[in-house]
Protein backbone atom coordinates (compact mmCIF):
# COMPACT_ATOMS: atom_id res chain seq x y z
CA UNK A 1 0.00 0.00 0.00
CA UNK A 2 2.88 2.58 0.44
CA UNK A 3 4.31 1.98 -2.81
CA UNK A 4 0.64 2.99 -4.50
CA UNK A 5 0.62 5.98 -2.04
CA UNK A 6 3.87 6.89 -3.19
CA UNK A 7 3.66 6.54 -6.71
CA UNK A 8 0.17 8.57 -6.33
CA UNK A 9 1.88 11.66 -4.69
CA UNK A 10 4.79 11.79 -6.89
CA UNK A 11 3.54 12.99 -10.10
CA UNK A 12 0.86 15.07 -8.41
CA UNK A 13 4.11 17.04 -7.16
CA UNK A 14 5.74 17.07 -10.52
CA UNK A 15 2.62 18.56 -12.47
CA UNK A 16 2.32 21.32 -9.80
CA UNK A 17 6.36 22.12 -10.53
CA UNK A 18 5.50 22.14 -14.11
CA UNK A 19 2.00 24.17 -13.62
CA UNK A 20 4.69 26.45 -11.89
CA UNK A 21 8.03 26.57 -13.95
CA UNK A 22 5.27 26.98 -17.33
CA UNK A 23 3.41 30.07 -15.81
CA UNK A 24 6.86 31.63 -14.69
CA UNK A 25 8.02 31.21 -18.34
CA UNK A 26 4.81 32.43 -19.93
CA UNK A 27 4.68 35.57 -17.60
CA UNK A 28 1.69 38.11 -18.24
CA UNK A 29 3.97 39.31 -21.21
CA UNK A 30 3.65 36.08 -23.58
CA UNK A 31 6.33 35.50 -25.36
CA UNK A 32 8.76 37.72 -23.62
CA UNK A 33 9.17 37.46 -19.81
CA UNK A 34 12.21 37.52 -17.17
CA UNK A 35 14.02 35.06 -15.70
CA UNK A 36 15.01 35.08 -11.48
CA UNK A 37 18.47 36.84 -12.90
CA UNK A 38 16.74 39.59 -14.05
CA UNK A 39 17.39 38.42 -18.15
CA UNK A 40 14.64 38.96 -21.09
CA UNK A 41 13.51 35.28 -21.92
CA UNK A 42 12.38 35.61 -25.76
CA UNK A 43 10.20 32.43 -27.25
CA UNK A 44 11.33 33.12 -30.62
CA UNK A 45 9.76 31.58 -34.37
CA UNK A 46 12.35 32.00 -36.66
CA UNK A 47 12.09 32.58 -40.34
CA UNK A 48 15.82 31.65 -42.00
CA UNK A 49 16.41 31.90 -45.12
CA UNK A 50 14.81 35.26 -45.86
CA UNK A 51 15.65 38.50 -47.79
CA UNK A 52 16.57 40.61 -44.85
CA UNK A 53 16.41 40.44 -40.85
CA UNK A 54 13.23 41.81 -39.11
CA UNK A 55 10.16 40.79 -37.25
CA UNK A 56 7.52 39.55 -38.69
CA UNK A 57 4.89 39.40 -35.84
CA UNK A 58 4.42 39.17 -32.20
CA UNK A 59 1.73 36.64 -31.07
CA UNK A 60 1.15 34.57 -27.99
CA UNK A 61 2.95 31.87 -29.35
CA UNK A 62 6.24 33.38 -29.90
CA UNK A 63 8.19 36.54 -31.11
CA UNK A 64 8.22 35.54 -35.25
CA UNK A 65 12.12 36.47 -36.80
CA UNK A 66 12.95 36.74 -40.44
CA UNK A 67 16.73 35.54 -40.51
CA UNK A 68 18.58 36.47 -43.66
CA UNK A 69 20.78 32.83 -43.43
CA UNK A 70 20.57 29.66 -44.63
CA UNK A 71 19.54 26.79 -41.71
CA UNK A 72 22.61 25.65 -42.29
CA UNK A 73 26.13 25.01 -39.74
CA UNK A 74 24.17 27.07 -37.17
CA UNK A 75 24.17 30.42 -39.72
CA UNK A 76 20.76 31.03 -38.71
CA UNK A 77 21.28 30.45 -35.61
CA UNK A 78 24.66 33.52 -35.43
CA UNK A 79 22.55 36.00 -37.66
CA UNK A 80 19.92 35.55 -35.04
CA UNK A 81 22.11 35.94 -32.14
CA UNK A 82 23.48 39.26 -33.87
CA UNK A 83 20.45 40.83 -35.25
CA UNK A 84 18.66 40.66 -31.98
CA UNK A 85 21.95 42.34 -30.18
CA UNK A 86 22.14 45.09 -32.38
CA UNK A 87 18.44 45.26 -32.14
CA UNK A 88 17.96 45.84 -28.37
CA UNK A 89 21.45 47.56 -28.30
CA UNK A 90 23.89 44.72 -26.02
CA UNK A 91 26.90 42.93 -27.19
CA UNK A 92 26.55 39.69 -29.00
CA UNK A 93 28.02 37.69 -25.59
CA UNK A 94 25.03 39.29 -23.89
CA UNK A 95 22.24 37.29 -25.92
CA UNK A 96 22.39 33.42 -26.02
CA UNK A 97 20.28 31.01 -27.36
CA UNK A 98 19.40 28.39 -24.31
CA UNK A 99 16.92 25.89 -26.76
CA UNK A 100 16.57 24.98 -29.96
CA UNK A 101 19.61 25.42 -31.80
CA UNK A 102 17.81 22.56 -34.66
CA UNK A 103 14.78 23.86 -34.02
CA UNK A 104 12.36 26.88 -35.77
CA UNK A 105 10.80 27.44 -32.35
CA UNK A 106 13.81 28.64 -30.06
CA UNK A 107 14.25 30.31 -26.81
CA UNK A 108 16.79 32.97 -26.50
CA UNK A 109 17.90 34.82 -22.93
CA UNK A 110 19.07 39.06 -23.53
CA UNK A 111 20.67 40.26 -20.45
CA UNK A 112 21.49 44.22 -19.88
CA UNK A 113 18.11 44.88 -20.50
CA UNK A 114 14.65 44.86 -19.39
CA UNK A 115 11.45 43.42 -20.33
CA UNK A 116 9.80 47.05 -21.11
CA UNK A 117 12.70 48.04 -23.35
CA UNK A 118 12.44 44.78 -25.39
CA UNK A 119 8.59 45.62 -26.02
CA UNK A 120 8.98 48.72 -26.91
CA UNK A 121 11.69 47.71 -29.11
CA UNK A 122 9.73 44.79 -31.33
CA UNK A 123 6.82 47.12 -31.40
CA UNK A 124 8.16 49.95 -33.32
CA UNK A 125 10.30 47.15 -35.41
CA UNK A 126 7.32 44.71 -36.21
CA UNK A 127 6.86 44.81 -39.98
CA UNK A 128 3.26 45.26 -41.31
CA UNK A 129 2.10 42.76 -44.07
Amino acid sequence: MGKNKAKGTNPKGKNEQAVVEASENQGAAGPISCDKSGNVVLRILAKPGAKDNGFTDVSTEGVGVQIAAPPTDGEANAELVKFLASTFGVRKSDVSLTRGSRSRQKTVTVSGTNVSDVEKKLKSCVVNK
